[in-house]
């Protein structure tokens, strides 16, 4: 296939265009470099986006392309996108999120969930209206992409390479040093990651096949229990473990899910459906996923390799974890 990326500098988009060279298709990637250069044996466009139309000029292709992979965030690129290209594509993914849901608190939803409605045209964009951002891509999409349209709603995306530092944070605790281990009292809630190795091999293959439609890319589930159990294991770690509930965490500065002095994977009350959607309809479709064992291993070598002393994005500082088990600790009781 002759495929387009509009990305292939970071993280998934740069795994698509890896596993598409590797499978020898023809890959373009269309992407500022800000991030870094595309994979050696892609074509680069070395284009700014926020140009506008005439930002796809130079990949606008009279035979037109056989796929092409968005994954912006921006609902104003993405238009100009899909104006400039859709038109000849062949088949279009757009890497969505179940972020576009209304609702996170119900075990097993499948793709009908309601969905929140699209971010206003001309609104800023935040961390806060993520969703909202994804939404009116996908309406978009719908609308310019029609039948073609494959809309691709990852969940939490892991692995090798995440630049987001959960996933990774809990091997890289236990790999650290054998200090007490700070974790959320949450035993049986649910994990679900996807690999982002088998997340561009789904793209790549819904491509081939001609997938379209909304279908959830998300990982099975896993107790929060058992992800850190194997994460320890793999460590041959005897660090104490201390579960904290999350009423004091909440109350003595630990954040949930990410960034700084967060406990990563712990969500807010009424998200027990956040990371526990349903993957049965992708899977039907083709969606593959290896054991999730695997993906923690080769996680905890990638964090081996930057660093596991580094600054995280995500997860507790070791002067804050300390801090808290000494408060917590000293309490009465």
């Amino acid at each position: 296939m002759r495929i387009l990326v509009l990305g292939g500098t970071a993280f998934l988009s740069a795994e698509i265009a890896r596993q598409a060279l590797e499978a020898g298709h023809d890959v373009t990637c269309l992407a500022r470099g800000t991030a870094g250069a595309p994979p050696a044996g892609t074509r680069w466009l070395q284009v700014d986006r926020s140009l506008g139309k005439a930002a796809y000029a130079e990949a606008v292709d009279s035979a037109g392309w056989d796929a092409v992979v968005e994954v912006s965030r921006d609902p104003g690129q993405a238009r100009e996108a899909l104006e400039a290209l859709a038109g000849s594509a062949r088949h279009w993914t757009f890497i969505s999120s179940c972020s576009v849901y209304a609702d996170h608190s119900v075990p097993g939803a499948a793709e009908d969930a309601e969905v929140l409605p699209p971010l206003a045209a001309g609104a800023g964009l935040t961390m806060d209206n993520y969703g909202e951002a994804k939404s009116a891509i996908e309406h978009v999409t719908r609308e310019l992409a029609g039948h073609k349209a494959h809309i691709c709603r990852a969940g939490l995306i892991g692995g090798p390479g995440d630049s987001s530092d959960r996933y990774g944070y809990w091997p890289a605790r236990f790999a650290r040093n054998q200090e007490p281990v700070l974790v959320p009292d949450i035993p049986s809630d649910p994990t679900q990651v996807i690999d982002v190795r088998d997340l561009a091999a789904w793209v790549l293959a819904a491509a081939g096949l001609g997938v379209t439609g909304a279908l959830n890319a998300v990982g099975e589930i896993v107790p929060f229990a058992a992800y850190l159990e194997e994460a320890r294991e793999l460590t041959d770690g005897e660090a104490e473990v201390v579960a904290v509930p999350g009423e004091w965490l909440a109350e003595h500065g630990a954040n949930c899910w990410a960034g700084p002095d967060s406990l990563p994977l712990w969500l807010p009350p009424g998200q027990d459906g956040f990371m526990a959607r349903s993957n049965e309809a992708a899977r039907a479709a083709g969606l593959q996923l290896r054991p999730w064992m695997d993906t923690v291993r080769d996680t905890l070598a990638d964090e081996r390799g930057r660093g596991l002393g580094r600054e995280r994005k995500a997860g507790l500082s070791p002067e804050t974890e300390r801090r808290l088990l000494r408060e917590y600790r000293a309490e009465p009781g």
